[in-house]
């Protein structure tokens, strides 16, 4: 399955287009890591238990926006966007859209 952001797959034609597909995940902060947080809070650094939860949450989204993409037959997803967003207190959204294609 090819991912990209721009309009087109460079080097393929697209032949069929079968409309927006996505995929969300939510998650929430783990106690462990909210304490380690408050601590680089004081001295400084990265958020390493956050960016770890942050990259499996990426990883999630796409992979089910892959498998909606596939069960439409689609070889190919163009236009891809990712979306955040905060829907309870300590909890966050990752969304990820594109545009289903079969490209030869």
């Amino acid at each position: 399955m090819f991912i990209t952001n721009t309009e087109t797959v460079p080097g393929k034609t697209i032949i069929d287009c079968y409309g927006v597909v996505s995929g969300s995940t939510v998650r929430a902060k783990h106690v462990g890591r909210d304490i380690m947080a408050g601590i680089k809070n004081v001295f400084g650094g990265e958020l390493r238990g956050y960016t770890e939860l942050l990259n499996e949450s990426r990883d999630e989204a796409i992979s089910r926006m892959k498998a909606q993409a596939s069960e439409m037959g689609a070889n190919a997803i163009v236009n891809v966007r990712f979306s955040t967003s905060s829907v309870a207190a300590g909890a966050a959204e990752i969304y990820v859209y594109g545009t289903a294609v079969r490209v030869e």
